[in-house]
């Protein structure tokens, strides 16, 4: 079996890395001269500093011929999946394709799997998802994700497959959740980022995990998917990485809001995607995501910290 990571940021760097110790991999990159100096430096130093790339890993710009193997992680910001993936066409339109980014389109609302489903409607599609840093999983530190896709035969398949010595997939079926989980856990980060930012301090930001943690398990719910999995890796897991550590972008964006400092607009924060199209879900179908709410109003600069958090503070009280 062979395997091709679509994308040379730092994740699918990391990914490619921690592949590359158990088979042959090739990562793609689209800019050209960045494969380029990839392949000539045997490092990312752009994108993830000096790990240094072993004598399996091959760096290519050449999409069709990376497109040959067998499984493909696609590696790519989740506003750009569609897209590439109708432009790719034919090169990926039977291979099994496993979305490695986390969010839902914004103008759509759809997950990851969803957009493969739509645009490549004879792939094979899966989801790699869960508390995993790209820094960790290139330094080969033990992390654990999830693995899920529809057919339980392909999923002990791609669990044995991408499974290494520090890197252990657990599989589920369960696409959907595990697909809002990797999501929805990046907007409570920005949540709990701008508490910190704004020195509400550590128990505003338990209680916004904790919550946080329960308005993802309604919108699972609500999407056909089963709410445990909300309290696995693919949940619980990541939230609780993503929403206390500065190494995630998230986390440090909602630190820059609460602290009302600027932000690096070049830097990829998923979770602020996700949040306005999420709200947008909510009002169309009647769903009580207050969090998600807050954060879309903060991204587009209609609430202040203060005023998101007086409306959640605010709220009707009741039953846990």
């Amino acid at each position: 079996m062979s395997v091709s990571v679509l994308g040379s940021g730092a994740f699918g760097t990391a990914l490619a890395l921690s592949l590359a110790g158990q088979m042959p991999v090739t990562l793609w990159a689209r800019d050209a001269g960045h494969a380029q100096q990839m392949q000539t430096e045997r490092c990312n130093r752009r994108r993830l500093g000096d790990f240094a790339f072993p004598e399996t890993l091959t760096v290519t710009d050449d999409l069709h011929s990376t497109a040959q193997a067998d499984t493909l992680l696609l590696a790519l910001p989740l506003q750009q999946l569609r897209g590439f993936l109708t432009g790719a066409g034919d090169a990926l339109s039977t291979q099994t394709l496993v979305a490695c980014c986390k969010g839902m389109e914004l103008r759509s609302g759809a997950a990851p799997h969803e957009i493969i489903d739509q645009t490549l409607p004879h792939a094979t599609p899966a989801i790699l998802t869960g508390p995993g840093f790209a820094r960790d999983i290139a330094a080969g530190l033990p992390t654990a994700m999830t693995l899920a896709c529809a057919d339980p035969g392909q999923a002990s398949r791609l669990q044995a497959l991408l499974s290494g010595a520090t890197l252990r997939l657990y599989r589920s079926t369960d696409m959907t959740g595990a697909a809002l989980g990797g999501a929805l856990k990046n907007v409570v980060a920005i949540a709990c980022g701008a508490a910190m930012g704004a020195g509400l301090g550590e128990s505003a930001r338990a209680a916004l995990m904790t919550r946080g943690n329960a308005e993802m398990a309604r919108l699972a719910e609500r999407r056909g998917a089963d709410p445990a999995t909300l309290s696995g890796l693919s949940g619980f897991g990541d939230l609780v990485l993503t929403c206390t550590s500065e190494q995630s972008r998230n986390y440090r964006y909602g630190l820059a809001i609460g602290a009302s400092r600027s932000f690096d607009q070049n830097t990829t924060v998923e979770g602020a995607a996700t949040a306005l199209a999420m709200h947008s879900v909510a009002q169309e179908n009647d769903l009580d995501l207050p969090i998600t709410s807050a954060v879309a109003g903060l991204v587009e600069n209609r609430l202040d910290v203060a005023e998101a958090m007086s409306r959640l503070l605010s709220r009707t009280l009741k039953e846990e």
